[in-house]
């Protein structure tokens, strides 16, 4: 299941990212999108885990403050 990661601090690197989620499964990928022309981050990003896991850190990191911004995070939704 992909998982959209949103209110990122935008001093957080991939790694910590990937570390939030680690306690609930494997993470597959994690990236967080950056301007194309600045190269920062725009504030939100993906993580890539299997389902079950995913449920739970959706469940267990959705509103939960990390770096000073509470995270909003949910289910991938396709890009319209």
């Amino acid at each position: 299941m992909n998982i959209y990661v949103g209110n990122l601090s935008y001093r957080m690197t991939e790694t910590e990212l990937k570390d939030a989620f680690l306690p609930f499964g494997e993470v597959k990928r994690a990236k967080i999108i950056k301007d194309k022309e600045t190269n920062r981050s725009k504030g939100f990003g993906f993580v890539e885990m299997d389902d079950e896991a995913a449920l739970k850190a959706i469940e267990e990191l959705n509103n939960k403050e990390i770096g000073g911004r509470v995270l909003r995070v949910n289910e991938s939704r396709p890009k319209e």
